[in-house]
């Protein structure tokens, strides 16, 4: 991705590159394809739609794969000894689930009640602050921190699902489509894909003007909010920080109409919102310390095949503690620059991050910046709670852990170490 973004980051060569290809040939095959892509510009990319979601719906319960992965789960004994049958059982389970289910609300609605049943049994409290201040009949970006793959924009989804407004469309990598039923289910669940497997100039430039192109219909043309992290991939080490590369993406397709516009007016024409979200314990905070280690150690860490997938289920089955989500407010148009922009998005999910006792413990733990750390909101409960998940933690990736929960302390202050 290092390549791509540097592209990103060198507006001129992204414009130089979109009039060398419009000065192009064409051929016949070239004229048919533009003719699909007409009709429907966005069907690689886009989440499904109502009238795709019987067959998707049919097709999953149909899949070899996510059939072996749910008996494995739900049925491991059958599934080791009576692999085709609990095949059977849990495809009738799926046909069983989905009978009633026609669109994607219908989609939505079911998981709903899985979100409802997840927060009950692995968060102790969830809190959101600013979404009343947002017209519940606009279409906004939100764009923000980056802790959990599926987490993040759940509790979005859900706040917006309690406030009885629209669920946002999620932007998801295409590294963690790995396999085809996962893209169904998330794309099922309104998920667009962010292109990061792309090879050459040419073809990453392309997939990236068609996204910026798709994220500007969305929310001008279809009134549809969008959800986005604020950089690729999680902030493992605690430190939510804006890349300025994915601001240039989003303003790619208003600067292909328009070549002198501001970044300001493009980025304001979007109606960006910084999102907050906060998590008193991170259920993946002892993997992220293991890959922080390894990068430290050796310079290189290596993912197992499915290890984004494995973080999902235990961001959703893991212990949460509490959980605070704020909404910020719409960036304006006096932006000249995208680290202009990134820096008041910054300063917004800073300020809207809510720091729980776990923060200021791990600080503490840490021995250094000793007139940071407040324990006047710290309970015994806090305490011995957070003794306990430490012990559990390896000896040698306790002071990746540790940092995890301290540099938002340090953020906030200023304070980030060098």
């Amino acid at each position: 991705m290092t390549r791509s973004r540097n592209e990103l980051n060198d507006t001129q060569a992204l414009t130089d590159t979109q009039d060398d290809t419009q000065d192009s040939g064409m051929t016949e095959t070239d004229n048919d394809n533009i003719a699909r892509d007409d009709a429907d510009p966005w069907a690689g990319i886009r989440p499904y739609q109502d009238d795709e979601v019987a067959e998707v719906l049919a097709r999953l319960s149909r899949d070899t794969e996510l059939l072996t992965a749910l008996t494995r789960f739900r049925l491991p004994r059958l599934s080791r000894y009576l692999p085709s049958l609990s095949r059977t059982l849990a495809s009738i389970a799926i046909r069983r689930e989905v009978r009633d289910v026609t669109s994607v609300n219908d989609f939505q609605m079911r998981l709903a009640s899985y979100m409802q049943r997840m927060i009950r049994t692995s968060t102790d409290d969830f809190r959101v602050e600013g979404l009343d201040a947002l017209d519940p009949d606009t279409a906004y970006l939100f764009i923000g921190n980056h802790r959990d793959i599926s987490l993040d924009p759940a509790f979005v989804n859900y706040a917006l699902y309690l406030a009885g407004r629209n669920t946002v469309r999620i932007a998801i990598g295409d590294n963690l489509l790995k396999k085809p039923y996962v893209t169904d289910l998330m794309r099922l669940n309104k998920s667009f894909i962010v292109p990061r497997s792309a090879r050459g100039k040419r073809a990453m430039l392309a997939a990236y003007q068609k996204l910026s192109g798709y994220i500007r219909h969305s929310i001008l043309e279809d009134n549809h909010s969008i959800w986005m992290a604020q950089r690729e991939g999680r902030a493992k080490d605690g430190i939510d920080r804006t890349d300025p590369a994915i601001l240039k993406m989003m303003t790619m397709a208003r600067r292909s109409l328009e070549r002198d516009v501001s970044i300001g007016e493009a980025i304001h024409e979007l109606r960006l919102v910084p999102v907050s979200v906060s998590y008193e314990y991170d259920p993946c905070d002892t993997q992220k310390a293991r890959e922080l280690h390894a990068l430290h150690t050796s310079g290189h860490y290596a993912k197992s095949q499915f290890e984004d997938i494995q973080s999902i289920v235990a961001g959703i089955t893991g212990a949460k503690g509490r959980v605070k989500l704020r909404f910020g407010t719409p960036l304006g148009a006096d932006f000249t620059s995208a680290d202009a922009v990134a820096a008041e998005i910054d300063r917004q999910v800073l300020s809207g991050y809510h720091l729980f006792p776990t923060h200021y413990l791990a600080l503490e733990a840490l021995g250094d910046a000793p007139e940071l750390v407040d324990v006047s909101g710290v309970s015994t409960a806090d305490r011995a709670r957070f003794r306990t998940r430490l012990e559990e933690v390896p000896h040698e990736l306790r002071e990746w852990w540790l940092a995890q929960y301290a540099n938002p302390v340090r953020n906030k202050a200023g304070r980030l170490p060098r």
